[in-house]
């Protein structure tokens, strides 16, 4: 068959490939010698699918259904086979293919058309927190992860170099200067350290069959368990921004989430507010100027 990019795949890595990457262009092929590789059959490509990789639905030659997901090195894909088998199935999805190929991933089937998004707020939120924190575990002796520091760092830079506020003007360069200040403050006194998800949240807990929810799709990355949280604070970010309630609905939030995972309310609410903020800058900088006004009046909430 085919293997077409979803055009999501294709706008986001659009965004951020160096100049001479041909992953896109190589992906059919690539795709294709995986399958036949492994002596899968394939079902479909996930629509719209991720930002990063390419999700095929596919079956195994014993008939088991399973997922075959391809990224480009800049993912990090085997970051996240690390840490997917550093929790072995407990609370993310498995993996289940014994050998390891360079961006190549096979993984356990689950409702990839069901999210913990479909759910209404308060127990979209309330499940997904309950996933989070069974990821949170002790990283490995010997890790390779990128730490929060590390990640943030490269994160700051480029808020720095951009100006500060990407063209957004002294109001987004104001956001982003106390962003970086909270950052420093944070770094500081990192409170403990445990393996993250990276980039959590409700589109990122998925329908399974051994146990109601399960996380998918880590960039994992080691630091302190606010800094995991802060991206699903910010969860349906649109719905908060168009309620005249949304800024105390989001203060609400953070104290809800920090009292029921034992996380300082005031370090997630700084590490909401960095998140937000690079989020929104970067959103200019790749020309999303609609994405970049939501969270940018979302951060100044904060």
């Amino acid at each position: 068959m085919a293997f077409e990019p979803p055009r999501r795949l294709v706008r986001a890595l659009g965004e951020t490939a160096p100049s001479g990457d041909d992953w896109l262009e190589k992906l059919p092929e690539v795709a294709q010698q995986s399958v036949d590789l492994r002596e899968l059959t394939v079902e479909r490509v996930q629509v719209p699918g991720g930002r990063s990789s390419l999700v095929v639905l596919v079956r195994r030659p014993d008939g088991t259904p399973a997922v075959l997901k391809l990224a480009p090195r800049r993912a990090r894909p085997e970051s996240e086979r690390a840490a997917l088998a550093r929790w072995g199935g407990l609370g993310a999805v498995q993996l289940v293919e014994p050998f390891a190929a360079e961006g190549v991933l096979v993984l356990e089937r689950l409702h990839p058309d069901v999210s913990v998004r479909s759910l209404p707020e308060a127990k979209a939120l309330l499940e997904a927190a309950g996933t989070l924190r069974r990821l949170w575990v002790e990283p490995p002796g010997d890790h390779a992860f990128e730490t929060v520091a590390e990640r943030t760092g490269r994160q700051a830079r480029v808020m720095r170099d951009s100006g500060g506020g990407s063209g957004g003007g002294a109001e987004v360069a104001s956001l982003v200067s106390a962003a970086l200040e909270a950052r420093e403050a944070l770094l500081a006194a990192p409170p403990e350290v445990r393996l993250l998800h990276g980039t959590f949240r409700q589109s990122k807990v998925l329908a399974a069959e051994r146990v109601p929810w399960l996380a998918v799709g880590p960039d994992p990355v080691v630091g302190e368990c606010a800094f995991d949280l802060a991206r699903l604070v910010r969860d349906r970010v649109e719905d908060l921004i168009a309620t005249p309630s949304g800024a105390s609905t989001t203060r609400r939030r953070i104290k809800r989430l920090a009292e029921s995972l034992d996380v300082d309310q005031e370090r997630l609410r700084g590490w909401t507010l960095f998140r937000a903020v690079e989020s929104g800058v970067r959103a200019l900088r790749v020309g999303r100027p609609r994405d970049a006004e939501l969270l940018l009046e979302f951060a100044g909430w904060l």
